[in-house]
């Protein structure tokens, strides 16, 4: 098991370390747009610089992914290292906001978490909860699969995952998501041309994180991680 120690570990300094920079550049991003510390309502970012933050969100999963690319071997083993990553470089992203700006407050405290396709928001204790289990999905699979054994599930049981995952997405882009629906003068076209979605988050702040909506997806997810390690035990000869 020496191996895949190893590689738990290297993988692990390299998310950290991913988690810091990003950390850092969002250091620079408040101090230039939020002085007085972050807040909601959201400060209007300049369509130019708009542009080169959701480049630079593509590009942080694309490193994040290359990772679960090069280590994993498998299909699913590539899916785990990338989950695994993912979830360390979120927790150590907030560990270094925590150092460089004593922020967040709190584990309930809001913040944006993705631009991509629409903003992203929700308590820090949310995308904290799909960090953890990222990395224990993730580190189950790998070990399954460092063994030699193939991960097994069911066609049903991935739709039951799929589920859960889409309505945690769904509860961290609906509060943005009716905003653009409810602008007065949204066509269909791009979201910074739309005054009245504009003028919408230059005065929105959140109240209400959609536990409920949050909580069922959790829920789902972790039957599903339930079941189909329930099922590769019992395919053990």
């Amino acid at each position: 098991m020496k191996p895949l120690y190893n590689k738990f570990l290297i993988v692990g300094i390299f998310a950290i370390s991913m988690g810091f920079l990003e950390a850092v550049v969002v250091v620079y991003l408040r101090e230039i747009y939020y002085p007085d510390g972050f807040d909601f309502p959201l400060a209007i970012i300049e369509p130019g610089i708009f542009g080169i933050e959701l480049v630079r969100e593509v590009t942080t999963l694309v490193m994040l992914i290359s990772i679960g690319l090069l280590v994993g071997k498998s299909a699913n083993g590539k899916f785990a290292w990338f989950l695994y990553t993912f979830g360390i470089w979120d927790i150590f992203y907030y560990v270094g906001l925590k150092l460089f700006l004593d922020w967040p407050e709190s584990l309930l405290t809001w913040d944006i978490l993705f631009l991509i396709p629409i903003t992203w928001i929700g308590p820090v204790l949310a995308p904290l909860i799909c960090a953890f289990t990222m990395i224990v999905f993730g580190t189950m699979v790998a070990r399954t699969e460092f063994k030699g054994r193939r991960v097994i599930a069911g066609f049903l049981v991935w739709i039951v995952l799929i589920t859960g995952a889409v309505l945690i997405f769904f509860s961290f882009i609906e509060d943005y998501a009716w905003l653009l629906y409810a602008s007065e003068n949204f066509n269909g076209g791009a979201i910074l041309s739309e005054p009245g979605f504009v003028d919408a988050i230059t005065t929105y702040v959140p109240e209400q994180f959609n536990w409920i909506l949050f909580g069922i997806g959790e829920f789902l997810i972790l039957i599903s991680i339930y079941l189909i390690f329930r099922k590769n035990q019992k395919s053990l000869p």
